[in-house]
C-alpha cells in the first residue's frame, strides 16, 4: 500500500468482534420465563384503561398455546397474526413460541391476493384475525394450507372504547374455530406439551415489503431475536421498570422485536394503542409515563403536527429512536427545539432482525459534511459492518460503497428461497443494497439506496441529499425525490412534497431554496405538491409509487 492509499474500514462493535453470540438464554421462552419468575406481579401490558401482569400474561398465553395445540399446531408450524397493535398480539406470540411454532406477521392492511401470496409461500396452518375480517379472510384462505381460523375483538382488554381508535363497539360473530378470549377462558389452567427449543428454532417469519420483487420470508430465529433484544436493550439503556410504547406496527420486524419482544423480556411495561393515531399516542405517552419507543419519522412528524403537543407530553421520556428511514437533520433539530427531546437515528432490516446500528443515547449524531447526511449511528455489539464495492471488496476508509453486515443478528436465509439467500447473503454476509460511508470514528452514514440513484447529464445525484435540503424549508413536512426520464439530460430531479398544516410554498420558491444549498444539477426541475406521500405500513416512503403515479392523489391521513 502506498502512503496515499487509505485502508478499508471494517467496523466491529465496541463490545465484540462481530462473530460472537450475544444470547444469554437458549430461547425466547426461556428468557420470558426468567422475566416472569423475577417479578410476576409487575405490569407487562397496558391497553388504554387495562393492565395485565406478567403472571397473568403467562397464564393466558399458556391457555392459548394449549388451544392451538388442540387444533393440531406444533413445533415448526407457521401461524399468521393478522392484527393491529392490541394485547392479543403478544399473547399469541408467546403462545406460539411455547409450542415451538413460528409467528408469521401479516399486515392487517393486506387484502385478498396480497394476503394469500404470503400464506401460500409460508404454508401457514392457522391464522388469528380481527373479528371484522372473518368473512373476507375465510374466502381468501379457501383451498390454502390454513386448517383453522381464530378471531378476536380489539374491544377486549379495555373499556374506554375511544372512538378515534375503535370505529364501532359492535362485536362480530367469531370465526369457526373460536374467539381468542373465549378460548383462553376455556383452556385456563392448561399448558401445552413442553417444547425443547434452541436458538436455531424460528421465532418469526417476516416478509419483506417486496419493493424489489415479490416479498421474501426472512427466517428470524430465536437466536437472532435474542441477540438484538439483549444488545439493543443494553445499548439504549432499556431496563427494568421502563415503559415501552409500541408505535411501530407489530407485524413489522421493528415493532415485533424492538417494541414488543424487548419489552416482554426485560421486565418493562409494553403500552399498546391499536393502530397508530397521533392524538391517542400523544396522550398515551403522558398517561402511562412512557420512557422509550422507536417509530418511523412519519409517526414523529404526525406528532409534531399536533397543535396541542408540547414538552409536557414527553416529560417521562428518556430516549426516542426513529427507524425505517434516515432522519433529515432539520427534522431532528425542529423536534428537539419544540419538545426538548432528541430523536436518535437507528437502522435495521428485516434480514437483520431489526435494529443493528444506532446512535448511542445521550450523543448527537454527527453530519457527514460532504453530503450533509446525518449518521445512522454505530454498529451494535456483535455486529460487523463494512463498505464494499460492486465486487464485494472493501473500499478505502471514507469512500462510498454498499453496506455489508454480518453477525448473530443476520438471518440464516429466506424461507424456501436458496437462490435469493445466496444472492443477498453470500457467505452469510448481508448485502444491504444501501450506499454507505463509515468514517474514522466508526460512524455510519447512509447515502441512499443503490437503485434510487439519479443520473443527470452524467452526474450522479442521490435523492437523500436533495430531500434533506427540502426538509430545511420551514413549510415542508415530508419530501421524496425521484428521477424522471428527460430527452436532453437523461434524467431530471423531480420532488414530491407535502406541506405542514397551515403553511404554504410554491414550486419556484422550493427550487430557488434548493439552488442556495445544492449544485445546480442536483436541484429539482419539478416540484409536485400532494396531501400525503405514499408509504409502507411501517412509514417508509415508497419512491417506486411516485415513479408510477396513480390517477388520483392520496388523501391526507395521519394514521399508519
Amino acid at each position: 500500500m502506498t502512503v496515499d492509499e487509505k485502508p478499508s474500514r471494517e467496523v466491529a462493535s465496541l463490545a465484540g468482534s462481530g462473530t460472537e453470540t450475544a444470547a444469554v438464554h437458549d430461547s425466547l421462552v426461556a428468557a420470558w420465563k426468567a422475566r416472569v419468575a423475577k417479578n410476576p406481579d409487575a405490569i407487562a401490558l397496558r391497553f388504554f384503561d387495562s393492565a395485565l401482569s406478567a403472571q397473568e400474561v403467562d397464564a393466558a398465553s399458556d391457555a392459548l398455546a394449549a388451544a392451538f395445540e388442540a387444533r393440531g399446531t406444533g413445533r415448526g408450524d407457521r401461524v399468521g397474526i393478522y392484527l393491529q397493535n392490541i394485547p392479543q398480539y403478544p399473547l399469541v406470540l408467546l403462545a406460539l413460541w411455547k409450542l415451538g411454532a413460528t409467528a408469521l406477521g401479516l399486515n392487517p392492511m393486506y387484502r385478498r391476493q396480497e394476503l394469500r401470496r404470503i400464506i401460500d409461500d409460508s404454508g401457514a396452518v392457522g391464522v388469528v384475525c380481527a373479528d371484522g375480517d372473518v368473512d373476507e379472510t375465510l374466502d381468501t384462505l379457501t383451498g390454502s394450507t390454513v386448517r383453522w381460523l381464530i378471531s378476536t375483538s380489539s374491544l377486549d382488554f379495555q373499556s374506554r372504547n375511544d372512538a378515534r381508535v375503535f370505529a364501532t363497539t359492535r362485536r362480530c360473530a367469531p370465526a369457526p374455530d373460536g374467539d381468542l378470549v373465549a378460548l383462553i377462558g376455556e383452556y385456563t389452567g392448561r399448558r401445552p406439551s413442553p417444547a425443547e427449543l434452541t436458538c436455531d428454532d424460528v421465532a418469526f417469519l417476516t416478509y419483506t415489503s417486496g419493493t424489489t420483487g415479490l416479498p421474501k420470508g426472512a427466517i428470524n430465529t430465536h437466536g437472532n431475536v435474542l441477540s438484538v433484544v439483549e444488545t439493543y436493550a443494553s445499548w439504549t439503556g432499556v431496563s427494568d421498570g421502563d415503559v415501552v410504547l409500541a408505535i411501530a406496527p407489530l407485524f413489522h420486524i421493528t415493532g415485533a422485536v424492538v417494541n414488543a419482544t424487548i419489552s416482554l423480556l426485560t421486565d418493562t411495561t409494553l403500552v399498546l394503542t391499536g393502530r397508530f393515531h397521533p392524538e391517542v399516542v400523544l396522550e398515551a405517552i403522558a398517561e402511562h409515563g412512557v420512557t422509550f419507543t422507536i417509530g418511523s419519522i412519519t409517526a414523529y412528524n404526525a406528532l409534531y403536527e399536533l397543535p396541542q403537543a408540547g414538552p409536557e407530553h414527553f416529560a417521562s421520556v428518556k430516549t426516542l429512536y426513529s427507524g425505517g428511514a434516515p432522519i433529515p437533520p432539520a427534522t431532528v433539530e425542529r423536534f428537539r427545539e419544540r419538545f426538548g427531546v432528541y430523536l436518535h437515528n437507528g437502522y435495521g432490516m428485516t434480514e437483520t432482525t431489526s435494529a443493528v446500528i444506532a446512535v448511542p443515547p445521550g450523543r448527537r449524531a454527527p453530519i457527514h459534511l460532504p453530503s450533509g447526511t446525518l449518521s445512522i449511528g454505530m454498529p451494535l455489539p456483535h455486529l460487523t459492518a463494512r463498505v464494499v464495492d460492486l465486487h464485494g471488496k472493501p473500499v478505502p476508509d471514507g469512500d462510498q460503497g454498499e453496506l455489508e453486515l454480518s453477525g448473530p443478528q443476520v438471518v440464516p436465509g429466506y424461507w424456501g428461497n436458496s437462490e435469493a439467500t445466496e444472492q443477498t447473503m453470500p457467505g452469510g454476509r448481508l448485502r444491504t443494497g444501501d450506499v454507505a460511508i463509515i468514517d474514522e470514528q466508526g460512524w455510519v452514514y447512509l447515502v441512499d439506496r443503490l437503485k434510487d440513484q439519479i443520473n443527470v447529464s452524467g452526474y450522479k445525484v442521490w435523492p437523500r441529499e436533495v430531500e434533506d435540503a427540502l426538509y430545511e424549508h420551514p413549510s415542508v413536512l415530508e419530501a421524496a425525490v425521484i428521477g424522471a426520464p428527460d430527452d436532453y439530460r437523461g434524467e431530471i430531479v423531480v420532488a414530491y412534497v407535502s406541506l405542514k398544516t397551515g403553511l404554504s410554498a410554491t414550486q419556484e420558491e422550493l427550487i430557488a431554496f434548493c439552488r442556495d444549498r445544492l449544485a445546480a444539477y442536483k436541484c429539482p426541475r419539478q416540484v409536485h405538491f400532494i396531501a400525503d406521500l405514499p408509504k409502507t405500513q411501517s412509514g417508509k416512503i415508497r419512491r417506486a409509487e411516485l415513479r408510477n403515479p396513480q390517477p388520483s392523489l392520496p388523501a391526507k391521513d395521519r394514521t399508519l
